[in-house]
């Protein structure tokens, strides 16, 4: 902005006070780090502003204080982050939301309307009529009028409850497509969720939604996909259909079923890294880019979550693309570690709710 020819707009006080407001946001803005440029992605389905092309993962266990949840959400937003992902099942809802308030308070963005937030519907709130009910109190933990994106977290139902985890096979019970899916298309006509998605559908779970939306899903977000488990026969259905697709465990996910990190560990990945003088962790989120999908790592570690955001300005060579296309394919999460192992499913069958698709 000139200044002068818009103080001379205003005389005597008047003018003392508009060289005030300029101090102000010239400050606010000279506060503002130095942040790299993420593209962001038009969703074709939806109201909404673009998705950046890469987010923030906020899974977090229980043991985890709501102080370290948000001051992680709030590293994030310093170092360039506009992109996060929640979850009514995470506990991490508040701590992302006040992270967010504080950020707009202290000019890191300039409103909440920068910032691309996800959350998502638990199995237990699969039913019709707790859909909305779910999405109002997911906004009042996040202090919200409105997420960007909302998710229909797994083509599972369970009975009513509190979200939790493994969830007890006897609990089960059929996914009603339709009213779920009606639920979620009036959320999106009342203004409370801009698009709306599903997260962990495979193709035989998307023909069925798309068999009664009218308002088809703008992103099956997210299903997990890495180098290691590359989701092809998934990627191809979804692009043809205009869904965008996102990734969870872009890194391989946590060690939590004790089996080591096939990303981080493969030895493919280690020497493109190498070759690129880049990191592994980069490597994987820049073939995922490549693959047009959007990567939602997790770090709570400031350096890391910097570096998981400079994968946009190299590229991987074709011979790196063949290389990692090589990978023998190995898939962890599956539906059936969604469940505790005791009990037996009473009217819904395991195989209808597998996500696992080659």
């Amino acid at each position: 902005m000139h200044v002068k020819p818009f103080l001379r707009l205003y005389s005597g006080r008047h003018r003392a006070h508009a060289r005030a407001f300029l101090d102000r946001s010239v400050g606010r803005e000279l506060a503002r780090p130095a942040m790299a440029a993420v593209p962001e992605v038009a969703l074709r389905h939806g109201a909404g502003r673009p998705m950046p092309a890469v987010g923030v993962g906020t899974a977090d266990s229980a043991a985890t204080s709501p102080e370290t949840k948000r001051g992680a959400a709030l590293a994030a937003l310093e170092v360039g982050f506009r992109h996060f992902d929640t979850a009514a099942l995470y506990g991490t809802e508040a701590p992302l939301g006040e992270a967010i308030a504080e950020a707009t308070r202290r000019g890191l963005v300039a409103s909440r309307e920068e910032v691309f937030v996800t959350t998502k519907l638990w199995c237990t709130q699969c039913h019709p009529g707790l859909v909305l009910p779910s999405l109002r109190e997911s906004l009042r933990n996040l202090q919200m009028e409105y997420v960007d994106l909302y998710l229909v977290h797994w083509p599972i139902s369970v009975r009513p409850g509190p979200p939790m985890l493994p969830v007890k096979r006897e609990d089960a019970v059929p996914f009603d497509f339709e009213g779920v899916w009606r639920a979620m298309e009036e959320c999106h006509r009342l203004g409370l969720a801009k698009a709306i998605g599903v997260s962990n559908f495979t193709t035989k779970h998307l023909d069925k939604l798309l068999a009664v939306a009218t308002i088809p899903p703008a992103v099956n977000q997210q299903v997990e996909m890495n180098p290691v488990w590359q989701q092809r026969t998934l990627r191809e259905y979804c692009a043809a259909k205009g869904i965008r697709v996102a990734a969870y465990s872009p890194l391989g996910g946590q060690n939590w079923i004790g089996e080591g990190n096939d990303v981080m560990e493969s030895p493919v990945l280690a020497d493109i890294a190498r070759a690129r003088g880049k990191s592994i962790a980069q490597v994987s989120l820049r073939w995922i880019h490549e693959q047009g999908v959007t990567p939602i790592p997790k770090s709570y570690n400031k350096e890391r979550l910097k570096q998981n955001l400079e994968i946009f300005d190299w590229e991987l060579t074709k011979e790196d693309r063949l290389k990692i296309s090589q990978i023998p394919q190995k898939k962890i999460v599956t539906a059936a570690r969604m469940f505790s192992p005791d009990g037996e499913f009473a009217s819904v069958d395991l195989s209808d709710m597998e996500i696992v698709e080659e």
